[in-house]
C-alpha cells in the first residue's frame, strides 16, 4: 500500500493538530513527518515553525511527561529520566523535568507502593524473601534502589514491631 504524501501547508495544519491535541518531542513529529512522506529540509522547516508557534517545546514536553507518568504510572526518577533519554531529551531538559516530582510526594508514593506490594507478598514468606519481591517490584518501577532498600528496611522494622 502506497503511504499518501502530503504537502508542506497540509502536513503543517495536521501537525498543529496533532501538537495541540497533546505534548510531542521533536522525535515524535519527526517520524510522523516520514509517515506524511515529508524529508530532509522541508521536515527541518517545518519543525522550526511549529516550534516558532510554540506548537512544540520539548522543555514543557519533558515536564509534562514526567509529571503523568509519575502520578498515573507511579514511576520512579530513573525510569523516566531513562525513557525521556530514549526519546532524544536533552539533559538538560530531562533536569528541568525532574523538578515537577516533589521529594513529599515522591516518598509517599514510594512507601504506598512498599504497603501494597507487601499485602500482595504471602505473609508467611521468609522475610528476606519478602524484602527482595518487593524491592524488585519497586526499582523495576524506576525508583533509586539505594532508597528503595532504606524505606524497604524501616517498613519492615515498624510491620514486624506491630
Amino acid at each position: 500500500m502506497e503511504k499518501k504524501r502530503l504537502g508542506p501547508e497540509a502536513a503543517l495544519q495536521k501537525l498543529r493538530h496533532y501538537c495541540a491535541y497533546q505534548d510531542r518531542c521533536h522525535r515524535e513529529v519527526k517520524e510522523k513527518l516520514f509517515s506524511y512522506g515529508i524529508y530532509g529540509a522541508d521536515a527541518e522547516n517545518l519543525i522550526s515553525k511549529l516550534i516558532e508557534d510554540d506548537f512544540l517545546n520539548e522543555e514543557r514536553y519533558a515536564r509534562s511527561y514526567a509529571r503523568g507518568h509519575f502520578r498515573m504510572r507511579q514511576w520512579g526518577r530513573t525510569r523516566i529520566t531513562y525513557e525521556l533519554k530514549q526519546k532524544g531529551i536533552s539533559a538538560y531538559c530531562i533536569q528541568k523535568a525532574m523538578t515537577e516530582i516533589s521529594e513529599d510526594s515522591y516518598l509517599d508514593t514510594l512507601h504506598s507502593l512498599i504497603k501494597k506490594k507487601a499485602e500482595t507478598v504471602g505473609e508467611f514468606e521468609k522475610t528476606y524473601i519478602k524484602r527482595q519481591k518487593i524491592a524488585a517490584f519497586i526499582i523495576q518501577k524506576g525508583y533509586e534502589s539505594q532508597l528503595v532498600q532504606q524505606e524497604l528496611s524501616q517498613f519492615l522494622k515498624e510491620e514486624s514491631e506491630k
